[in-house]
């Protein structure tokens, strides 16, 4: 499989603490841009490498859209960052991440998998597509206007607001998705591949409290692939952890990375 050269924003190190650098891979939908605020909170002691995974925000759109590609694309951004990182992954990098672990494991000194398991989900998103798709953008020249069309057919301002972020507004609207690669390809997204790596670093698994993406029935899953996994629950935080609860979420990351 070939490669392809992903888009990054790079948070340089505050000090020099000679860590290994943060790989972040966003959830389907998301951008390296979703993960600033948590970029800058992690690059005390390490430069953080937010990426735009294949057919989301600057990065290349190209087909397939599934987990052996998109794992591929995250192993020659570590191989230019020096051959081996931490990685964090939430949602469908998440599961980009275990790939990565799973099946180069020389790559990843620590992994971080932020509320998603091994596992395929009955979650379908062709729907969120399908919005995003039939949305007029017809004169729209602020995301404001595009969130009171959107707002018609969608009624939860945060998620308005997280699929806006992909809306690229410099050249005509249009969306920063390739909506037709990842529609052909949600039974991969929401999928898991056959894989039976193992994976032996030290491995975080974040769950939020009020989703029911990552909970205990998935331990025993997990642990059979990944033998010194931690589990970590943020009480009261949904699929968007991160977002919903950013504070906690970068103390138990900190927490994890430092010891």
């Amino acid at each position: 499989m070939a490669s392809i050269e992903l888009n990054r924003i790079v948070h340089p190190a505050r000090a020099n603490s000679g860590q290994p650098p943060l790989v972040i891979a966003h959830g389907l939908f998301g951008s390296a841009r979703n993960w600033g605020v948590i970029s800058k909170r992690l690059s005390d002691l390490r430069d953080v490498v937010a990426v735009d995974l294949r057919n989301h925000g600057g990065s290349p759109h190209t087909s397939p859209h599934n987990y052996d590609e998109i794992a591929a694309d995250l192993a020659a951004v570590i191989d230019d960052l020096g051959g081996q990182a931490d990685l964090l992954g939430h949602s469908m990098g998440g599961k980009a991440a275990m790939m990565l672990a799973l099946t180069q494991p020389a790559k990843v000194r620590k992994l971080i998998v932020a509320d998603i398991a091994p596992v395929a989900y009955a979650h379908d998103h062709t729907n969120h597509i399908e919005i995003m798709r039939n949305l007029d953008l017809t004169g729209i020249t602020r995301r404001s206007e595009a969130d009171a069309r959107l707002a018609a057919v969608l009624s939860d301002p945060a998620l308005r607001a997280f699929f806006l972020q992909s809306l690229d507004l410099s050249d005509g609207p249009s969306w920063k998705l390739a909506l037709d690669i990842l529609e052909r390809d949600m039974d991969k997204i929401i999928g898991w591949p056959d894989v039976s790596g193992q994976f032996a670093g030290p491995a975080l698994f974040v769950a939020g409290g009020a989703s029911d993406y990552l909970t205990e029935v998935h331990h025993a899953k997990i642990t059979s692939h990944f033998s010194d996994a931690t589990f970590h629950t943020i009480p009261g935080a949904g699929h968007w952890l991160h977002a919903e609860q950013p504070r906690a979420f970068v103390d138990v990351i900190s927490q994890f990375l430092a010891d």
